[in-house]
């Protein structure tokens, strides 16, 4: 994956917007079309307390709720933390959105105001897809494209 192009690509497309959920459409968009292992590509955004919904995706159905208490999604947005499971039959209280889905990548998204927006969820259908490289690219970009989104 050359991630220059696709920064380059992201940073263009979404100089100037402010509006989260277009912000998140457009990283989707661009991710999912150009990650070669990201088979479901999305946002779930944060609509309640310790409750996320699903917002901008591509790919196949996703679940439509997510309790922060719950699944890899809601782990990230509880703990704050980027979660990387090369195996997510290995993790405790995955939810099986797809049956295929073998491992994940999700990231917490914030403004620069420090409000958690949501998580971004990278599922692929191989194993171990994601790397640590992925996640040096993913979070600082996501951190610039969302600073100001509302």
């Amino acid at each position: 994956m050359d991630y220059d192009d696709i920064t380059a690509a992201i940073r263009a497309l979404c100089h100037g917007e402010t509006d989260a959920v277009a912000l998140m459409a457009t990283v989707v968009c661009e991710i999912h079309n150009r990650h070669p292992y990201s088979n479901w590509t999305g946002f779930y955004r944060v609509v309640g307390p310790e409750l996320l919904k699903i917002g901008p995706y591509q790919g196949g159905h996703g679940c439509l709720v997510i309790p922060f208490s719950r699944g890899v999604c809601g782990a990230a947005a509880r703990s704050g933390k980027v979660l990387n499971v090369p195996d997510v039959d290995a993790f405790p209280d995955h939810i099986a959105c797809s049956s295929t889905t073998r491992s994940e990548l999700v990231v917490p998204v914030w403004n620069g105001a420090g409000a958690l927006l949501g998580v971004l969820d990278l599922d692929s259908n191989t194993p171990a897809a994601f790397t640590r490289a992925d996640e040096d690219w993913i979070v600082p970009l996501l951190a610039e494209v969302f600073r100001d989104a509302a």
